[in-house]
């Protein structure tokens, strides 16, 4: 099994950035994927996840109305599309991929994860 992020980068305060990850998931459309962050000394932090057929969505408060999940079954992906970023919002971002029931916001809901993609916003 392998989660690999890509998108991530150096952007100014305001701007947008999608973020993407590749799933080589068994059945791709079986799982609950999440997105999330984890800042320089502070713990990870759950950002976004979507269920399986993409009915359920759930937001960190800090990202809602800013950020959208999304996720394409047939191209075994997930999306984050991140707008009007913001200097607190640097971070490394982590896909993850949840074989249970329902979308979740702790890490340990999550089975596999990918290794990450920077995301460093200037003011």
């Amino acid at each position: 099994v392998q989660l690999q992020a890509s998108g991530g980068g150096l952007v100014q305060a305001g701007v947008s950035l999608r973020l993407s990850c590749a799933a080589s998931l068994p059945t791709f459309s079986d799982y609950v994927m999440g997105w999330f962050r984890q800042a320089p000394g502070k713990e990870r932090e759950f950002v976004a996840s979507i269920s399986q057929t993409g009915i359920f969505i759930d937001y960190g408060d800090s990202v809602e109305a800013r950020f959208t999940i999304s996720r394409d079954n047939a191209k075994n992906t997930v999306y984050l599309q991140m707008n009007n970023l913001q200097p607190e919002d640097t971070a490394v971002y982590y896909c993850a991929a949840d074989a249970g029931v329902g979308v979740g916001r702790r890490v340990d809901n999550y089975d596999y994860w990918g290794q990450g993609t920077q995301v460093t916003v200037s003011s």
